[in-house]
């Protein structure tokens, strides 16, 4: 472990969580997320970004090649964060990719519970496949809730018979019935997320939903033909085991996943990138996966 990630575990053990215990309610929660991101999650120099019909984000930060995409969902818990709020972490992906990337800027609860999300996310895929881009050019990526929901459009994708080229996730959010063995295990491990403020943001994301749906439980859905995935999670956050189970289900169907374990590094760390080498090395990886499994290696 670096000494930054040490410190930045600290920080957020001593500051944020016990902050994310006591937050009044979703309203809170956005506007102290939206206040903390524009100073904690760094972005590098050279960004464009453009809002285009849809609301979508379209985000790089170098030269990219024209004919890939990579449509990445960001996190919150579905009731926090925004294109905005992940730009420098989306951003950073596209250089070390040399891929654009396209971020919906999907509907929040309370106000817009499940299933609106997931149907942002599949009219964000349709508007991909419209401008041409083709399935196998395409790679899904997110973090945390934003996780699953990648992993909730990618299994929507394989039923449909158009799988992606790929999809990659850091600490996805995988399973809302909470039955995971590290939601107690961690609870204490955990420098990020409190466990006993779970079972609220479940009641606030599902609406009429049940907790199994795969459109917001991705580890209940169906992948025929799924295409190479990458997990990144840390075994110290309390959703280790939705990273774990989600990969044993995509292998369940002939995935070929990639699950990569960090020992120590806190819940969806890649947001710190900037801050943390840990973060940059976990990017590098996955800007390697998404080249690789669609054919964007620069030559």
């Amino acid at each position: 472990m670096s000494r930054r990630l040490a410190a930045l575990n600290l920080l957020l053990r001593t500051l944020v969580k016990p902050r994310l215990e006591r937050t009044a309610g979703p309203q809170e929660a956005l506007r102290d997320f939206d206040l903390s991101s524009r100073w904690l999650l760094r972005r590098p120099a050279g960004i464009r970004h453009a809002e285009r019909p849809g609301d979508l984000h379209w985000i790089s930060a170098c030269p990219c090649r024209p004919d890939r995409v990579i449509l990445y969902f960001h996190g919150g818990g579905y009731i926090t964060g925004s294109p905005y709020s992940h730009e420098g972490l989306i951003a950073r992906l596209s250089r070390l990719s040399h891929i654009e990337v396209c971020a919906p800027a999907y509907p929040l609860a309370p106000d817009s519970p499940c299933p609106a999300p997931f149907n942002a996310a599949v009219e964000a895929w349709t508007r991909c496949r419209e401008l041409g881009y083709l399935p196998e050019n395409i790679a899904l990526s997110g973090d945390s809730a934003g996780g699953g929901l990648a992993l909730s459009l990618l299994g929507w994708c394989c039923e449909q018979g158009e799988p992606p080229g790929c999809a990659v996730v850091f600490s996805p959010w995988c399973d809302l019935t909470m039955t995971g063995q590290s939601l107690r295990d961690n609870a204490d491990t955990d420098p990020y997320l409190p466990v006993d403020r779970m079972e609220e943001l479940v009641a606030l994301t599902l609406g009429k939903a049940a907790r199994d749906d795969p459109r917001i439980s991705p580890l209940y859905g169906r992948f025929p033909d799924c295409p190479p995935v990458m997990i990144h999670y840390s075994a110290t956050e309390i959703l280790a085991d939705d990273a774990r189970r989600m990969a044993a289900r995509l292998r369940e169907f002939g995935g070929d996943v990639a699950l990569r374990e960090h020992p120590d590094a806190p819940h969806a760390w890649p947001v710190f990138d900037g801050w943390i080498p840990e973060a940059r090395t976990t990017l590098r990886e996955a800007a390697r996966f998404v080249q690789a499994s669609l054919g964007a290696i620069r030559r």
